[in-house]
Protein backbone atom coordinates (compact mmCIF):
# COMPACT_ATOMS: atom_id res chain seq x y z
CA UNK A 1 0.00 0.00 0.00
CA UNK A 2 2.50 2.10 0.74
CA UNK A 3 4.17 1.34 -2.38
CA UNK A 4 1.68 2.17 -4.30
CA UNK A 5 1.30 5.67 -2.76
CA UNK A 6 4.75 6.35 -3.23
CA UNK A 7 4.55 5.27 -7.51
CA UNK A 8 1.38 7.64 -7.30
CA UNK A 9 3.21 10.67 -5.42
CA UNK A 10 6.17 9.75 -7.89
CA UNK A 11 3.71 10.00 -11.05
CA UNK A 12 2.52 13.37 -9.85
CA UNK A 13 5.86 14.77 -9.18
CA UNK A 14 6.54 13.49 -13.00
CA UNK A 15 3.40 15.05 -14.39
CA UNK A 16 3.78 18.50 -12.48
CA UNK A 17 7.31 18.88 -13.67
CA UNK A 18 6.27 18.16 -17.35
CA UNK A 19 3.16 20.63 -16.99
CA UNK A 20 5.75 23.16 -15.39
CA UNK A 21 8.86 22.42 -17.93
CA UNK A 22 6.62 22.57 -21.40
CA UNK A 23 5.58 26.33 -21.16
CA UNK A 24 9.22 27.51 -20.96
CA UNK A 25 10.38 25.49 -23.78
CA UNK A 26 8.30 27.10 -26.02
CA UNK A 27 8.37 30.27 -24.51
CA UNK A 28 12.27 29.61 -25.27
CA UNK A 29 12.01 28.52 -28.52
CA UNK A 30 9.73 31.47 -29.40
CA UNK A 31 12.45 33.83 -27.70
CA UNK A 32 14.71 31.48 -29.80
CA UNK A 33 13.35 31.84 -32.94
CA UNK A 34 13.06 35.90 -32.74
CA UNK A 35 16.49 36.75 -31.40
CA UNK A 36 17.96 34.64 -34.41
CA UNK A 37 15.21 34.54 -37.71
CA UNK A 38 13.18 37.57 -36.83
CA UNK A 39 15.88 39.57 -36.43
CA UNK A 40 17.29 38.31 -39.64
CA UNK A 41 14.33 39.11 -41.55
CA UNK A 42 13.85 42.53 -39.60
CA UNK A 43 17.16 43.27 -40.70
CA UNK A 44 16.31 42.39 -44.15
CA UNK A 45 13.20 44.20 -44.59
CA UNK A 46 14.96 47.20 -42.88
CA UNK A 47 18.12 46.91 -45.51
CA UNK A 48 15.74 46.74 -48.16
CA UNK A 49 13.76 49.58 -47.43
CA UNK A 50 17.08 51.36 -46.60
CA UNK A 51 17.93 50.74 -49.79
CA UNK A 52 15.15 51.51 -51.88
CA UNK A 53 15.11 54.69 -50.52
CA UNK A 54 18.45 55.59 -51.40
CA UNK A 55 18.81 54.49 -54.74
CA UNK A 56 15.30 56.03 -55.31
CA UNK A 57 16.56 59.34 -53.77
CA UNK A 58 19.76 59.25 -55.84
CA UNK A 59 18.08 58.74 -58.96
CA UNK A 60 15.37 61.47 -58.45
CA UNK A 61 18.27 63.92 -57.69
CA UNK A 62 19.92 62.84 -61.41
CA UNK A 63 16.82 63.49 -62.72
CA UNK A 64 16.84 66.91 -60.89
CA UNK A 65 20.71 68.17 -61.63
CA UNK A 66 19.58 67.10 -65.37
CA UNK A 67 16.67 68.74 -65.54
CA UNK A 68 18.45 71.66 -64.18
CA UNK A 69 21.35 71.70 -66.48
CA UNK A 70 18.91 71.50 -69.52
CA UNK A 71 17.33 74.46 -68.50
CA UNK A 72 20.46 76.32 -67.89
CA UNK A 73 21.36 75.48 -71.00
CA UNK A 74 18.64 76.35 -72.52
CA UNK A 75 18.18 79.97 -71.24
CA UNK A 76 22.04 80.75 -71.97
CA UNK A 77 21.50 79.52 -75.74
CA UNK A 78 17.73 81.61 -76.28
CA UNK A 79 20.78 84.75 -74.94
CA UNK A 80 23.13 83.77 -77.26
CA UNK A 81 21.46 82.48 -80.36
CA UNK A 82 18.24 83.98 -81.01
CA UNK A 83 17.23 83.92 -84.44
CA UNK A 84 19.94 81.89 -85.89
CA UNK A 85 19.93 78.32 -86.73
CA UNK A 86 21.63 76.79 -83.92
CA UNK A 87 18.12 77.20 -82.01
CA UNK A 88 17.26 74.09 -83.78
CA UNK A 89 20.10 72.22 -80.77
CA UNK A 90 18.26 74.14 -78.42
CA UNK A 91 14.82 72.73 -79.10
CA UNK A 92 16.31 69.29 -78.77
CA UNK A 93 17.74 69.88 -75.32
CA UNK A 94 14.13 70.98 -74.39
CA UNK A 95 13.06 67.49 -74.33
CA UNK A 96 15.50 66.63 -72.05
CA UNK A 97 13.49 67.18 -69.05
CA UNK A 98 10.59 65.33 -70.50
CA UNK A 99 13.14 62.16 -70.96
CA UNK A 100 14.79 62.89 -67.95
CA UNK A 101 11.19 62.28 -66.06
CA UNK A 102 10.23 59.64 -67.76
CA UNK A 103 13.47 57.45 -67.94
CA UNK A 104 13.76 58.19 -63.98
CA UNK A 105 10.24 57.26 -63.42
CA UNK A 106 11.22 54.00 -64.81
CA UNK A 107 14.85 53.44 -63.27
CA UNK A 108 12.54 54.00 -59.74
CA UNK A 109 10.38 50.72 -60.38
CA UNK A 110 12.35 48.45 -61.56
CA UNK A 111 14.65 49.56 -58.63
CA UNK A 112 12.12 48.92 -56.19
CA UNK A 113 10.84 45.45 -58.06
CA UNK A 114 14.38 43.98 -58.21
CA UNK A 115 15.14 45.33 -54.22
CA UNK A 116 11.92 43.38 -53.41
CA UNK A 117 12.10 40.43 -55.10
CA UNK A 118 15.97 39.91 -53.74
CA UNK A 119 14.54 40.51 -49.99
CA UNK A 120 11.47 38.04 -51.10
CA UNK A 121 14.25 35.21 -51.98
CA UNK A 122 16.30 36.17 -48.73
CA UNK A 123 13.75 35.63 -46.27
CA UNK A 124 12.33 32.50 -47.37
CA UNK A 125 15.18 30.34 -47.06
CA UNK A 126 15.15 31.62 -43.15
CA UNK A 127 10.81 30.99 -43.17
CA UNK A 128 12.57 26.86 -44.04
CA UNK A 129 11.43 27.19 -47.50
CA UNK A 130 13.19 25.70 -50.12
CA UNK A 131 13.82 28.14 -52.56
CA UNK A 132 15.13 26.02 -55.38
CA UNK A 133 11.86 24.22 -56.56
CA UNK A 134 10.19 27.74 -56.67
CA UNK A 135 12.99 29.00 -58.60
CA UNK A 136 12.78 25.74 -61.31
CA UNK A 137 8.68 26.37 -60.91
CA UNK A 138 8.83 29.94 -61.62
CA UNK A 139 11.17 29.50 -64.78
CA UNK A 140 8.46 26.93 -66.41
CA UNK A 141 5.40 29.09 -65.55
CA UNK A 142 8.10 32.06 -67.19
CA UNK A 143 8.55 30.12 -70.16
CA UNK A 144 4.93 29.62 -70.88
CA UNK A 145 4.05 33.13 -70.24
CA UNK A 146 6.77 34.06 -72.50
CA UNK A 147 5.74 32.02 -75.31
CA UNK A 148 1.54 32.90 -74.69
CA UNK A 149 2.24 36.42 -73.69
CA UNK A 150 4.72 37.54 -76.21
CA UNK A 151 3.20 40.40 -77.92
CA UNK A 152 3.02 41.76 -74.43
CA UNK A 153 6.89 41.49 -73.64
CA UNK A 154 7.62 42.93 -77.20
CA UNK A 155 5.07 45.73 -76.23
CA UNK A 156 6.90 46.62 -73.04
CA UNK A 157 10.37 45.91 -74.34
CA UNK A 158 9.37 48.63 -77.38
CA UNK A 159 8.03 51.07 -74.91
CA UNK A 160 11.24 50.98 -72.63
CA UNK A 161 13.10 50.95 -75.36
CA UNK A 162 10.62 54.09 -77.12
CA UNK A 163 11.33 56.26 -73.56
CA UNK A 164 14.90 55.62 -73.19
CA UNK A 165 15.86 56.38 -77.22
CA UNK A 166 13.28 59.52 -76.85
CA UNK A 167 11.89 58.49 -80.31
CA UNK A 168 8.89 60.96 -79.65
CA UNK A 169 7.03 62.32 -76.75
CA UNK A 170 3.67 63.61 -75.44
CA UNK A 171 3.00 66.95 -77.73
CA UNK A 172 5.25 65.61 -80.84
CA UNK A 173 3.30 65.00 -83.96
CA UNK A 174 4.45 61.93 -85.68
CA UNK A 175 3.48 59.30 -87.96
CA UNK A 176 3.37 55.80 -86.86
CA UNK A 177 2.48 53.69 -90.11
CA UNK A 178 -1.18 53.20 -89.12
CA UNK A 179 -1.64 56.18 -87.19
CA UNK A 180 -0.81 60.33 -87.80
CA UNK A 181 -1.46 62.44 -85.24
CA UNK A 182 -0.25 64.10 -82.00
CA UNK A 183 0.75 62.23 -79.05
CA UNK A 184 -0.87 62.15 -76.14
CA UNK A 185 0.16 59.62 -73.96
CA UNK A 186 3.02 57.30 -73.94
CA UNK A 187 2.86 53.77 -72.27
CA UNK A 188 5.21 51.40 -71.59
CA UNK A 189 3.06 49.12 -73.59
CA UNK A 190 1.02 51.17 -76.17
CA UNK A 191 1.11 55.22 -77.50
CA UNK A 192 -2.19 57.22 -77.93
CA UNK A 193 -2.43 59.27 -80.73
CA UNK A 194 -5.15 62.08 -81.92
CA UNK A 195 -5.25 62.67 -85.49
CA UNK A 196 -6.33 65.98 -87.42
CA UNK A 197 -10.04 64.87 -87.45
CA UNK A 198 -9.98 64.31 -83.51
CA UNK A 199 -10.09 60.46 -83.58
CA UNK A 200 -7.61 59.07 -80.82
CA UNK A 201 -5.60 55.78 -81.71
CA UNK A 202 -4.01 53.33 -79.25
CA UNK A 203 -1.05 51.95 -81.52
CA UNK A 204 0.63 49.34 -79.29
CA UNK A 205 4.32 49.96 -79.06
CA UNK A 206 5.44 46.52 -80.25
CA UNK A 207 3.41 47.18 -83.55
CA UNK A 208 5.36 50.41 -84.33
CA UNK A 209 8.17 49.33 -87.13
CA UNK A 210 8.85 53.22 -88.03
CA UNK A 211 8.41 56.58 -86.62
CA UNK A 212 8.73 59.81 -88.58
CA UNK A 213 8.76 62.75 -86.21
CA UNK A 214 7.33 66.29 -87.40
CA UNK A 215 8.22 67.73 -83.73
CA UNK A 216 11.39 67.32 -83.07
CA UNK A 217 14.87 69.75 -83.44
CA UNK A 218 12.92 71.70 -86.38
CA UNK A 219 11.25 71.30 -89.70
CA UNK A 220 11.39 72.33 -92.88
CA UNK A 221 9.06 75.15 -94.54
CA UNK A 222 9.32 74.97 -98.22
CA UNK A 223 7.36 77.81 -100.95
CA UNK A 224 7.45 77.57 -104.66
CA UNK A 225 6.63 80.95 -106.18
CA UNK A 226 6.39 80.96 -109.99
CA UNK A 227 7.44 83.89 -111.61
CA UNK A 228 7.40 84.81 -115.87
CA UNK A 229 9.65 83.08 -117.60
CA UNK A 230 11.29 86.56 -119.35
CA UNK A 231 12.22 88.30 -115.73
CA UNK A 232 15.30 88.76 -114.72
CA UNK A 233 16.18 86.09 -112.10
CA UNK A 234 19.19 87.88 -110.57
CA UNK A 235 16.38 90.62 -109.83
CA UNK A 236 14.15 87.83 -108.69
CA UNK A 237 16.74 86.37 -106.64
CA UNK A 238 17.76 90.34 -105.05
CA UNK A 239 14.04 90.29 -104.18
CA UNK A 240 13.78 87.13 -102.31
CA UNK A 241 16.87 87.59 -100.59
CA UNK A 242 15.71 91.05 -98.73
CA UNK A 243 12.63 89.54 -98.17
CA UNK A 244 14.72 87.16 -96.29
CA UNK A 245 17.12 89.54 -94.58
CA UNK A 246 14.02 91.87 -93.63
CA UNK A 247 11.94 88.79 -92.11
CA UNK A 248 15.27 87.03 -90.01
CA UNK A 249 15.47 91.09 -88.66
CA UNK A 250 11.48 90.99 -87.40
CA UNK A 251 11.39 90.36 -83.70
CA UNK A 252 7.94 89.00 -84.84
CA UNK A 253 9.34 85.61 -86.73
CA UNK A 254 11.36 84.61 -83.02
CA UNK A 255 9.13 82.35 -81.77
CA UNK A 256 8.74 80.38 -85.51
CA UNK A 257 11.89 81.12 -87.46
CA UNK A 258 15.31 79.44 -87.31
CA UNK A 259 17.47 81.59 -89.12
CA UNK A 260 17.34 83.24 -92.54
CA UNK A 261 15.31 81.78 -95.34
CA UNK A 262 17.38 80.71 -98.55
CA UNK A 263 16.44 81.19 -101.98
CA UNK A 264 17.22 77.80 -103.14
CA UNK A 265 16.84 77.85 -106.75
CA UNK A 266 15.07 77.78 -110.05
CA UNK A 267 13.15 74.18 -109.39
CA UNK A 268 11.16 73.93 -112.68
CA UNK A 269 11.02 75.40 -116.19
CA UNK A 270 8.52 75.74 -118.65
CA UNK A 271 7.55 77.78 -121.45
CA UNK A 272 4.78 79.64 -119.38
CA UNK A 273 7.04 80.38 -116.37
CA UNK A 274 10.03 79.55 -113.58
CA UNK A 275 9.20 78.18 -110.24
CA UNK A 276 11.84 79.19 -107.94
CA UNK A 277 11.92 77.63 -104.39
CA UNK A 278 12.27 79.18 -100.83
CA UNK A 279 13.54 77.19 -97.87
CA UNK A 280 13.26 78.06 -94.19
CA UNK A 281 14.07 75.93 -91.07
CA UNK A 282 11.35 76.58 -88.34
CA UNK A 283 10.12 75.45 -85.12
CA UNK A 284 8.41 72.16 -85.27
CA UNK A 285 4.83 72.92 -86.32
CA UNK A 286 5.31 76.38 -86.96
CA UNK A 287 6.61 75.74 -91.17
CA UNK A 288 2.82 76.12 -92.51
CA UNK A 289 2.78 79.75 -90.15
CA UNK A 290 6.29 80.47 -92.02
CA UNK A 291 5.41 79.50 -95.40
CA UNK A 292 2.44 81.82 -95.24
CA UNK A 293 4.55 84.36 -94.25
CA UNK A 294 7.25 83.99 -96.83
CA UNK A 295 4.70 83.93 -99.92
CA UNK A 296 2.65 87.22 -98.29
CA UNK A 297 5.92 89.12 -97.90
CA UNK A 298 7.30 88.29 -101.62
CA UNK A 299 4.02 88.54 -103.12
CA UNK A 300 4.40 92.41 -102.01
CA UNK A 301 7.54 92.64 -102.48
CA UNK A 302 7.10 91.54 -106.17
CA UNK A 303 3.97 93.91 -106.45
CA UNK A 304 6.07 96.96 -105.59
CA UNK A 305 9.00 95.79 -108.07
CA UNK A 306 6.79 94.74 -110.88
CA UNK A 307 7.62 91.53 -111.00
CA UNK A 308 4.68 89.26 -112.76
CA UNK A 309 3.62 86.24 -111.79
CA UNK A 310 2.11 84.35 -114.49
CA UNK A 311 -1.45 82.80 -114.96
CA UNK A 312 -0.53 78.98 -114.91
CA UNK A 313 -3.28 78.07 -117.61
CA UNK A 314 -4.35 74.35 -118.04
CA UNK A 315 -6.00 72.81 -121.65
CA UNK A 316 -9.77 72.72 -120.53
CA UNK A 317 -10.95 69.06 -121.12
CA UNK A 318 -14.33 69.18 -122.93
CA UNK A 319 -17.37 66.35 -121.86
CA UNK A 320 -16.96 63.72 -124.94
CA UNK A 321 -19.77 61.45 -126.03
CA UNK A 322 -21.09 58.66 -123.12
CA UNK A 323 -18.25 56.18 -122.27
CA UNK A 324 -15.40 58.24 -124.10
CA UNK A 325 -13.01 60.21 -122.50
CA UNK A 326 -13.30 64.14 -122.84
CA UNK A 327 -10.83 66.10 -125.80
CA UNK A 328 -8.82 69.62 -125.22
CA UNK A 329 -10.53 72.34 -127.64
CA UNK A 330 -8.48 72.88 -130.64
CA UNK A 331 -6.32 75.97 -131.05
CA UNK A 332 -9.57 78.56 -132.25
CA UNK A 333 -11.51 77.34 -129.45
CA UNK A 334 -14.36 75.64 -131.52
CA UNK A 335 -15.16 71.81 -130.47
CA UNK A 336 -13.85 68.99 -133.47
CA UNK A 337 -16.40 67.95 -136.01
CA UNK A 338 -17.57 64.71 -135.34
Amino acid sequence: MDGWRLMHIGTLVQLAGKSTTVPGTWLDTVVHWLVSTGLQIVAILVVALVAQIVLVRIVRRIVTRTTEKARRERLEQDRRYTRTAELSSLLLNQRTEQRAAAIGSLLSSVISVAIWLIALLTILPALGVNVAPLLASAGVVGVALGFGAQTMVKDYLSGIFIIIEDQFGVGDVVDLGPAVGSVEEVSLRYTRLRDASGVVWYVRNGEILRVANRSQGWTMAVVDIPVAYKENLDKVRSLIESVAVDMDEDPGYDDMLLGRPSYAGVESVSGEAMVVRVVAKAVPEKQVQVARAIRERIKIAFDRAGIVVPVMIRPLMHPGPAGTAGVPPTQGGAAPSA
